[in-house]
């Protein structure tokens, strides 16, 4: 289902809104989720057909004593010491998940790094930026939103460093 500014359809999660109301093209994308699945991201990549290394994941985590956003494909693994560096933190650890919850306003496997509750430093790996387009979460499991990455940098207010190994 393609979506154009202004027209978050029935999709309407926070993530939707935020991007219609910046002006920002996406296109959602549904697919029937399993709660059993090993991997959110590994799922979506499969249930989409698309390369897994273009679905990002959304990770919080807590940078000396503050929570900061970390975008990184599926692909790989969050480097908390590169994203605290990005941030001038010196040390960086996963956030607790209910701790997330409460900050993101979504559920873990569903967060979004758009249209968060609270707007967090945000740091999107480097990668993401070799692909025309780029599917992250939409705010709930099982729908994908796809957008060009820099579109995703401009509409959460991300840098973008090298934070995925």
């Amino acid at each position: 289902m393609a979506l154009r500014k202004g027209a978050a359809g029935r999709a309407g999660t926070p993530a939707t809104v935020a991007l219609s109301r910046a002006g920002i093209g996406f296109t959602v994308h549904t697919y029937a989720h399993d709660p059993r699945a090993d991997s959110f991201g590994g799922e979506a990549a499969a249930a989409l057909g698309v390369p897994a290394e273009r679905v990002l994941k959304t990770l919080l985590a807590d940078a000396d004593g503050s929570l900061v956003v970390g975008i990184v494909p599926v692909t790989g693994q969050l480097d908390l010491k590169a994203l605290a560096r990005a941030v001038g933190a010196r040390r960086g650890t996963l956030a607790d998940p209910a701790a997330a919850e409460r900050s993101s306003g979504y559920v873990v496997g569903g967060i979004s790094p758009v249209g968060q509750r609270r707007a967090l430093p945000t740091v999107l790996d480097t990668s993401a930026l070799g692909h025309p387009t780029v599917f992250v979460s939409g705010g709930r499991r099982g729908l994908e939103v796809e957008l060009a990455p820099t579109d995703l940098v401009r509409a959460t207010g991300a840098l973008t460093a090298p934070i995925a190994r």
